[in-house]
């Protein structure tokens, strides 16, 4: 054989082991991710059932939503997120590897965290809103930064690329203790996370670090109560809307704020190791957006024919008033947890309005993007 033939075999294997090595590094990485974010998720006063429901609507529409999230939904969601990431890593290492194959560990980890940036934003901004996928959900429900996050924690996992590029036992002693480090450090996160978890399910979240104890408390117990009724508003309106679409979007509202109240109530418990005090009529009475007992009336009965648009009043009212609170929590001396959860519930309640009122394309972009950076509709 020539040394030319040669050359070229010894080319076309280093190819196809590199794309052995993309699929295979996919395959950790967005399993990694998944494994994160479910660990991690109440961390940062995310429901991770319902925020893997919503990524299922993104192939399935308002099939996937509902009241409580299945466990369907949440395989589905899972399954999606997982080939999202498991593509990006493809493009990275596969598409992309003519510049990114033969980089060390340490090169790939820094080139890896701006691509979680890119391809996070270019799923937030452009794949899912507008095409392919056209969902504005997504986009309007999620602030950016959960993406960055679960795509900064599958890029984490990149640099095992520089061991698995190789045939085996090919690779060199120093790619070896890299990565054999690594992955050893990402073990060790992974059970950090799961103790934390296990302890945090049980009412034993990490100690209370805000600077303004009343502050929080009152936000916490505020804000639940006004969920609650949230959450009784929403039934109704699953219940008797006629839009199919704002029937879901209800089912959405209920199963979004049920879960934070879940968290809310398990964050009081583990910080100050007591029941919730409920919330005074007085106190009801001065909430942003809660809405009296002759308004509820109003909403429950309601003409079929008027209900829907009864329902996107009474609502968009009771949703400013939320995103109120979660604003002026957002910039308040709290908890780091509960200002990161409070800046979530502004970002989603502000885009549940802009659903509700059937916004989509690139005015349902531009608006999400508007709702990260603050209180819009107050």
């Amino acid at each position: 054989m020539s040394p030319p033939d040669r050359a070229g075999i010894a080319k076309e294997r280093r190819r196809r082991s590199r794309w052995i090595a993309a699929v295979e590094l996919g395959l950790i990485s967005s399993t990694f991710s998944t494994i994160v974010s479910q660990l991690f998720a109440a961390r940062l006063g995310r429901d991770a059932a319902v925020d893997w429901m919503t990524v299922a609507t993104i192939p399935v529409r308002d099939w996937a939503l509902g009241s409580e999230p299945s466990w369907s939904t949440i395989l589905i969601g899972i399954a999606f997120h997982q080939w999202a990431d498991f593509s990006w890593a493809v493009v990275f290492f596969g598409v992309l590897g003519r510049w990114t194959a033969d980089l060390r560990p340490a090169a790939i980890l820094l080139l890896a965290l701006p691509w979680a940036i890119f391809s996070s934003g270019m799923e937030w901004f452009v794949l899912v809103p507008l095409l392919p996928f056209w969902q504005p959900l997504f986009t309007l429900q999620q602030p950016y930064w959960i993406g960055l996050l679960v795509h900064a924690s599958s890029a984490l996992m990149y640099p095992l690329f520089a061991r698995l590029r190789w045939e085996r036992g090919a690779a060199t002693g120093r790619h070896l203790r890299f990565t054999q480090a690594w992955l050893a450090g990402a073990l060790v996160l992974v059970i950090a996370l799961g103790t934390v978890a296990a302890f945090g399910s049980h009412g034993h979240e990490p100690p209370w670090i805000g600077r303004d104890k009343d502050a929080d408390q009152t936000y916490m117990r505020h804000m639940t109560t006004h969920h609650a009724q949230g959450i009784e508003l929403a039934r109704i309106g699953a219940r008797r809307a006629q839009n199919p679409h704002l029937q879901k979007l209800a089912l959405l509202m209920v199963a979004s704020q049920t879960g934070e109240n879940r968290l809310l109530e398990n964050f009081w418990l583990s910080w100050f190791d007591t029941a919730m005090p409920d919330c005074g009529f007085d106190e009801r009475a001065a909430m942003p957006g809660f809405l009296t007992p002759a308004e509820m009336r109003l909403v429950n009965l309601a003409p079929p024919d008027q209900f829907d648009a009864v329902f996107v009043e009474m609502m968009t009212r009771h949703h400013k008033g939320a995103v109120k609170m979660a604003d002026q929590m957002w910039h308040s001396r709290g908890d780091p947890r509960l200002r990161v959860m409070a800046h979530a519930i502004r970002h989603e309640q502000q885009g549940e309005i802009a659903l509700m009122h059937g916004e989509s394309g690139l005015a349902a972009v531009v608006t999400a993007t508007r709702n990260m950076l603050g209180d819009n509709v107050n």
